[in-house]
C-alpha cells in the first residue's frame, strides 16, 4: 500500500512532501508550510508509532520542547501520526562549532529529561527487555552492519551478543540504582536547535522514550557526535561539559562502551 493514501487532508493550498525514511521504515512527511511532520507505518508497525504516539502525548506537558500530536489515525492497514514541529534544526546539521556552543544547552535538555522521576513514567526501556530484543534480532540475521561501530562490523553479531551476555549481571545492578526517564534515541537528530541562538528548543522521534539506566542516552549522545567532530580538542570538551551536567565526576567508560554496543542489536 501507498503510505501516501494514509496521510489526512490538508487545507487549500496546503501539501504533504516527503522528507525522509526513519530508522524504523516509517515514511516521514513534512506539512509544505513547515508546521507539521506527518509519520506513516504500515502493516504491524503502526503498533511501534501507536507507542510512539502515547510517549509523545506524556512527554508534552513537562515542557521540554517535544512535538504535540496534533492528529492520529489507525486501520488495518496501518496508522499516521501528526505532530506540530519543533522548533530549529536538527543538532545533526550544525557545524562542529556550531554544535560545540549548542552543547551545554543540549546537555542541560537531558539532564532535564532524566531529572523526571522514573516512578511518574508509565513506560520501560529496561535492559533486560533491551537485552531480550537484541537477542532476536540476532537470531533473525537481522542487525544492520552498518549501525555497528567500524571494529565491530568484522565480529559476527552473535559474539557481540556473546561479549554483551557477560556483562549483563553487573550492568542490571547498575541499572537499577541509576533508573531515569531516557529518550532512549538520544542521536543529534533527535534534538532540534536554534540556529541563531545556538540553543536546544527540544526533543523529537520519542518511539523509545521510558524508565532505563541513564548511560543509555549518554553513549549514544557521545558517539553520534563524532561523525562532527573536525579536531581532536572538541569531543573532549564536549565530554567533560556534558559529564558536569550531569553531576558525574567519574564517567564508567566500559558502562558507556556496553550500552554504545547494545543498540545497534536492538534495531531489526
Amino acid at each position: 500500500m501507498d503510505a501516501a493514501k494514509l496521510l489526512p487532508g490538508l487545507p487549500l493550498g496546503k501539501t504533504w512532501v516527503r522528507a525522509s525514511e526513519g530508522e524504523s521504515g516509517d515514511a516521514v512527511y513534512r506539512r509544505s508550510d513547515g508546521a507539521a511532520f506527518a509519520k506513516v507505518s504500515l502493516g504491524k508497525g503502526a503498533a511501534k508509532l501507536d507507542e510512539e504516539r502515547l510517549r509523545t502525548e506524556w512527554l508534552a506537558p513537562f515542557g521540554l520542547g517535544s512535538a504535540a500530536v496534533l492528529d492520529w489515525h489507525a486501520s488495518s492497514d496501518g496508522a499516521c501520526l501528526v505532530t506540530r514541529a519543533a522548533p530549529g534544526v536538527p543538532a545533526s546539521d550544525l557545524t562542529a562549532v556550531e554544535l560545540l556552543a549548542a552543547w551545554p544547552s543540549i546537555a542541560e535538555r537531558v539532564r532535564a529529561l532524566h531529572a523526571i522521576p522514573a516512578s511518574d513514567c508509565p513506560f520501560a526501556r529496561r535492559l533486560s527487555a533491551m537485552f531480550d530484543r537484541a537477542t532476536d534480532v540476532v537470531a533473525r540475521n537481522a542487525v544492520n552492519p552498518d549501525f555497528l561501530d567500524p571494529e565491530d562490523q568484522a565480529i559476527a553479531p552473535q559474539v557481540l551478543l556473546d561479549r554483551l551476555r557477560a556483562e549483563l549481571p553487573a550492568r542490571l545492578a547498575q541499572e537499577t540504582r541509576d533508573l531515569v526517564v531516557c529518550h532512549g534515541d538520544a542521536c543529534l537528530p533527535n534534538f532540534m536547535v536554534d540556529p541563531q541562538t545556538l540553543r536546544c528548543t527540544g526533543l523529537v522521534d520519542l518511539g523509545r522514550l521510558g524508565a532505563a539506566d541513564r548511560y543509555v542516552d549518554l553513549s549514544l549522545l557521545l558517539a553520534n557526535a563524532r561523525e562532527t567532530w573536525t579536531d581532536a580538542g572538541q569531543p573532549i570538551s564536549a565530554r567533560e561539559s556534558l559529564f558536569e551536567a550531569h553531576g558525574i565526576a567519574a564517567p564508567d567508560d566500559e558502562r558507556l562502551a556496553f550500552y554504545l554496543r547494545l543498540d545497534p542489536l536492538t534495531w531489526g
